[in-house]
């Protein structure tokens, strides 16, 4: 038996409700960060991440009572991120109930604090999320963005990936600005690139629009698979995803939640 590939849906939430756009722009309203958190829960979803998506562009903390109130109504882990810069926040986040916190302009900024909080609170806890765009210039031809994909860093996509684990991050989180929102499939290449120099968990991001997009996501060597759109609004459900990827072979959880 091999290790179960992960089913998790993503709350970006922006002033306390949960919102979603086409690569972090024109976002629109979908609820309450609770109320969803508890509804995947129940339908079988394997985590949660939730990500404040206007905290680091606006220079403020993540929502902590937000996450209180969902830790509270979920049974499965979940990863907390946005405006996470200190050793302080991670703490606090964690705290509030955070089973695993994820960095992405913090690290940007200061790499150090992923060693920092390897150190203090273990890898196993510790996620660097990566906004990556392509680009020309880059050697791997993906270059990191920070500050919700607001900001171009000049850092190579896969330089950065192998530098962060290195630090002590224990999952990588590759999300394809290109494709985020869009619902056209994941970036495949990206996914292989992140991959063949990854010796932690990757988790596939941005693109998903089908339940056939995710199979080829795992294909290329991601160990989870992280979608918003297509969940928040209906065109996929945990349970029928689950029931499709097992189908291809991929080893997945039982879905808690019976085919509608």
């Amino acid at each position: 038996m091999g290790v179960a590939v992960r089913v998790i849906p993503c709350l970006d939430v922006d002033a306390g409700r949960v919102t979603k756009g086409v690569k972090f722009l024109d976002n629109r309203d979908v609820g309450d960060p609770v109320e969803l958190a508890r509804y995947y829960d129940a339908e079988g979803a394997d985590e949660l991440v939730f990500y404040d998506i206007t905290a680091s562009a606006q220079d403020r903390d993540t929502t902590y009572d937000v996450v209180r109130r969902t830790a509270e109504q979920v049974f499965i882990p979940l990863t907390v991120g946005g405006g996470v810069r200190t050793i302080a926040d991670v703490d606090a986040l964690l705290r509030a109930g955070a089973d695993k916190v994820s960095l992405n302009s913090a690290a940007v900024a200061r790499p150090a604090v992923l060693r920092e909080a390897a150190m203090r609170f273990g890898s196993q806890c510790v996620v660097l999320s990566v906004d990556a765009r392509r680009s020309n210039t880059a050697r791997s031809g993906f270059e990191v963005t920070s500050h919700g994909g607001r900001q171009a860093t000049g850092l190579d996509l896969i330089e950065w990936v192998v530098r962060g684990q290195a630090l002590g991050a224990g999952e990588i989180v590759v999300n394809s600005m290109d494709a985020d929102g869009t619902r056209d499939g994941f970036d495949l290449e990206m996914i292989k690139a992140v991959r063949d120099k990854s010796t932690v968990p990757v988790v596939a991001s941005g693109g998903a629009g089908t339940i056939a997009d995710f199979a080829p996501a795992i294909e290329a060597g991601a160990d989870a698979v992280l979608a918003a759109s297509v969940f928040h609004f209906g065109t996929v459900r945990i349970g029928d995803l689950k029931r499709s990827l097992a189908q291809t072979g991929a080893e997945v959880r039982p879905a808690t939640a019976p085919a509608p």
